[in-house]
């Protein structure tokens, strides 16, 4: 049997991605430790990847180990040769690729590593060997190996690169954030080897600031592609990997839909939902929805800012939600909260069209008439262009903007 071996596996991308490279019969492999031995010792493993939290765990069970996986004291992928398993390391090729492709730097830079567990050793054996200038270690708590956060702040706020390895920001708790980044004031590079959500809230604040960053996605499918080489006894490219990479994050990633009240948004994500096959959320009627009244009234009982209030709690009530297409309000971008929660899992369109074709309503408290869209627009440019992975005009049909939408996301998830 093939495989992937750990203790919780609901939420794991592997048997896709191995599928994907002719790995055909992978499955998910559920054990307790005290059912792991058996495994091995009767030998019912043909080739497996290892995952939390038994990466340490199966080294007692191998007959050999290469040296990167003594190096690291942790092994992700195992292969059954000549009535022996041998155990491999790719945790660490799928770092490195990850930071080649995404063209992250690490030669001569400061570095910050977050987490101290077998992610971080496979991290940290690839930073020597770019020949980082320092490597600093931090954890919540004091040890030999670590400092804290507070002493990283006080003595390494120069630090040029940031990587997370540990688990916070990780699905369910994707509004978790586990460092300042205001602290740092020489970054260049941000880097999370958590991939679900696509982007932690780490990573959708570093690209807020307009840092290099990459998540852990390509990471999962760059140490897949090489386990699947050892499964083979082949090498795979580069091209293999950005390839798998760009079908799954198309699979997972979701359509968001910003811009000015009146654009088209509601009518434009249901096309979009019919040519894709996708769900669409409307955030402005699931508030309606919760409140049980329109949004008007709800306005004039509690104003703007109780209103702001409102769509925050229902943006982050869905920003756990992958393969979505997801329409917004037109004051969306007004909270930066909201923007960080939805580029977590979501690519994000300005849907823009000519001010004077904005439609206007009364049911709109802030756009009844074109003098107040005018001043709307006004404030919210700047915004719009800053949040909006792409921007597409929508002044022709349907199925043309429609049409533009999906070539610049396909453009977007291409490495």
């Amino acid at each position: 049997m093939i495989g992937l071996i750990g203790k919780k596996l609901g939420h794991s991308y592997s048997k896709g991605i191995h599928e994907q490279l002719g790995n055909t019969g992978y499955q998910m492999i559920e054990v307790n430790e005290d059912e792991l031995k058996e495994l091995f010792i009767e030998k019912k493993i043909r080739a497996c990847n290892v995952t939390i939290p038994y990466k340490q765990t199966v080294l007692q069970y191998l007959d050999e180990i290469d040296e990167m996986t003594q190096c690291i004291g942790a092994c992700n992928t195992i292969v059954l040769e000549d009535g022996r398993y041998v155990g491999h390391n790719t945790d660490a090729g799928g770092f490195e690729t990850m930071l080649r492709i995404k063209n992250i730097d690490i030669k001569d830079r400061k570095v910050v590593v977050l987490g101290n567990g077998g992610a971080a050793k496979a991290v940290i054996w690839v930073l020597k060997k770019l020949q980082a200038k320092e490597i600093v270690l931090v954890k919540k708590n004091l040890s030999d190996e670590t400092i804290t956060y507070e002493q990283c702040y006080a003595k390494h706020n120069d630090a040029q690169v940031i990587i997370n390895t540990s688990p916070v920001g990780m699905y369910p708790h994707s509004d978790e954030l586990v460092v300042d980044l205001d602290k740092f004031t020489q970054l260049e590079s941000v880097v999370d080897v958590v991939y679900n959500p696509l982007s932690t809230k780490l990573i959708a604040e570093a690209s807020d600031r307009g840092l290099k960053t990459c998540g852990g996605l390509l990471m999962l499918v760059a140490q897949a592609v090489e386990a699947a080489g050892y499964f083979q006894h082949r090498t795979f490219p580069d091209e293999i990997t950005a390839e798998i990479y760009a079908k799954l994050l198309a699979e997972k990633q979701n359509l968001v839909l910003i811009g000015m009240p009146g654009c088209g948004k509601t009518t434009i994500a249901s096309k979009l939902a019919d040519l894709i096959g996708r769900k669409v959320i409307d955030l402005d009627a699931e508030i309606v929805h919760d409140i049980g009244m329109s949004i008007k009234e709800y306005f004039a009982l509690e104003g703007e800012e109780g209103f702001r209030k409102k769509e925050s709690e229902i943006t982050k009530r869905f920003m756990n939600e992958t393969g979505v297409i997801i329409s917004t309000g037109g004051g969306i971008v007004t909270r930066k909260e909201n923007m960080i929660a939805l580029h977590q899992n979501g690519f994000v369109i300005w849907l823009k069209r000519n001010l004077n074709e904005l439609e206007t309503s009364d049911s709109r408290p802030l756009s009844s008439n074109k003098s107040q869209l005018a001043s709307l627009y006004e404030k919210r440019k700047a915004l719009y262009e800053h949040e909006a992975d792409a921007s597409v005009l929508n002044e022709g049909s349907i199925e043309d903007t429609v049409e533009m939408i999906l070539k610049c996301w396909k453009e977007g998830i291409e490495l």
